[in-house]
């Protein structure tokens, strides 16, 4: 894997700010996991920032759900909808194939009369990532088992088809055209919580999330760890959803991924002539379109310029963005340090160990007026980490390629430092750390973080090109 020429391109973006400098990036190649990669720029882990007191935190990632709450008895009419629905739903287990020891278990469903079977992408994930170490099995509820085959996977919804070794009854049904859900309608969701055996938890359908990149819908009810991939239905047994996750700091908040994208799925798996022998292209071209759309919508217009005592720093605040703001003031201290912090409240589920399409920038203000020059630089110096960027051994990523420059905006002298790491198994993509800090003030200093989680060099050019030229200094 070879980085672009963009390397110049950064130089020139230097170049419009008032300054030059190169962009020496190693070479990485990706391999397997006892290959050795030589180092290639990408970025570092998204660090997001740390949720402030009395915020909403987000919503955890798939299947981090509460494992300790039981699902309540169902009604007469779950009752009667789980005898009708028992078989056709299927326990979903990854094994390792060295010894068929379990490693993580979902929940799917058999789709009409077919043997096509849809449950979640982050269920079936290790399979699709490293299918000579986990291989697939289902259980219905009568305790039969089979083999699963991988068929497709939808990473930005969280979607996978497989196909196993039995047909459906035909209760589940995936109609051809959106489902369409009235505001408080009864649904019901089934799948196997808790490894514990299959069930079935009554709820309401209650809107659209409006904080998530991708759409999903608020489901009202219980869903524990080991349901996911399973149905909500309606009372008539039309699919609505795919049981996806939960809030964990809610009462009974759930999530589902509309039955939309699983019909655009299920139409893609039906049409190919066989399965993809290797799902890690397929997964990164599906990362390449989502970084492609974000970082399209994160600069679509100008970023929103917000002041901070004596600087000007760039935000960005959306349905998918949130911001926060806090602050140490305290009458005794010897400095005062004023933050904002805009993080996105979703990313993209890839494995247990990675989620990435995030972003997140950080602004801190740091002022004294009682510290002496020499004190307060070190004060500034001990805060801009640079040394934290990938100091942690990352096996997915290659080592950071960083460079250092001094540039001057339109109105603010930066030193300014850019961290680039490359995806060891998903060629073109990166996560880049742009680090900023002020060097005009000797009782002032502004310190500015941009954080972009899987993109593409010339998309991770852009978006630090467009961050960096925005900071700049207040009028006095």
């Amino acid at each position: 894997m070879r980085f672009p020429s963009a390397v110049r391109a950064f130089a020139a973006t230097v170049v419009i700010l008032g300054a030059a400098a190169s962009l020496a990036v190693a070479a990485g190649k990706a391999g397997s996991a006892g290959q050795r990669i030589k180092p290639a720029p990408q970025p570092p882990l998204v660090i997001p920032p740390a949720t402030p007191p009395a915020t909403t935190p987000p919503a955890p990632g798939p299947g981090e759900t509460d494992e300790t709450a039981a699902l309540p008895t169902p009604s007469s009419a779950a009752q009667t909808l789980y005898a009708a629905a028992r078989a056709d739903l299927l326990q979903i287990r990854m094994l390792l194939r060295n010894g068929r020891s379990q490693s993580s278990v979902g929940s799917g469903f058999l789709v009409g009369t077919g043997n096509l079977v849809l449950t979640n992408y982050h269920v079936v994930s290790q399979m699709a990532l490293d299918p000579d170490v986990y291989v697939g099995e289902y259980v219905d509820t009568d305790g039969k088992s089979g083999p699963v085959e991988l068929l497709a996977v939808d990473v930005l919804h969280d979607l996978a088809v497989v196909r196993v070794d039995r047909a459906g009854t035909g209760f589940f049904k995936v109609p051809d055209k959106p489902v369409k859900l009235a505001q408080g309608q009864y649904l019901y969701s089934l799948g196997n919580p808790l490894d514990l055996g299959f069930a079935i938890s009554e709820g309401a359908y209650n809107g659209i999330v409006t904080r998530s990149f991708y759409e999903q819908l608020i489901f009202t009810g219980p869903i524990n760890s080991g349901m996911s991939g399973g149905p909500t239905v309606t009372a008539a047994g039309v699919v609505a959803g795919v049981n996806v996750s939960k809030r964990r700091d809610g009462e009974l908040v759930s999530f589902l991924v509309p039955v939309k994208y699983a019909q655009e799925l299920l139409r893609k798996a039906e049409q190919q002539p066989h399965p993809p022998k290797d799902f890690n292209p397929l997964i990164g071209q599906q990362l390449l379109a989502h970084q492609r759309a974000l970082i399209d919508r994160l600069l679509a217009e100008p970023l929103s310029i917000r002041t901070m005592g004596p600087y000007r720093v760039p935000v960005r605040e959306s349905q998918q963005l949130r911001c926060w703001g806090r602050s140490n003031f305290r009458a005794e201290a010897e400095y005062t340090l004023d933050a904002v912090s805009c993080a996105m409240e979703a990313a993209v589920y890839v494995s247990d160990t990675q989620q990435t399409g995030h972003v997140s920038m950080t602004h801190q203000v740091l002022r004294s007026s009682a510290l002496h020059p020499l004190q307060f630089a070190v004060l500034a110096s001990s805060r801009f980490r640079v040394d934290s960027i990938g100091a942690g051994r990352d096996t997915r990523l290659t080592r950071p390629a960083c460079t250092e420059m001094f540039v001057h905006t339109a109105t603010l002298p930066v030193r300014a430092v850019t961290c680039v790491r490359a995806y060891r198994k998903f060629a073109g993509l990166y996560n880049f750390t742009l680090l900023a800090a002020s060097t005009d003030d000797p009782h002032a200093n502004l310190q500015s973080r941009l954080d972009l989680a899987g993109v593409s060099y010339d998309n991770g050019l852009r978006a630090t090109r467009a961050f960096l030229s925005a900071l700049g200094r207040s009028r006095r």
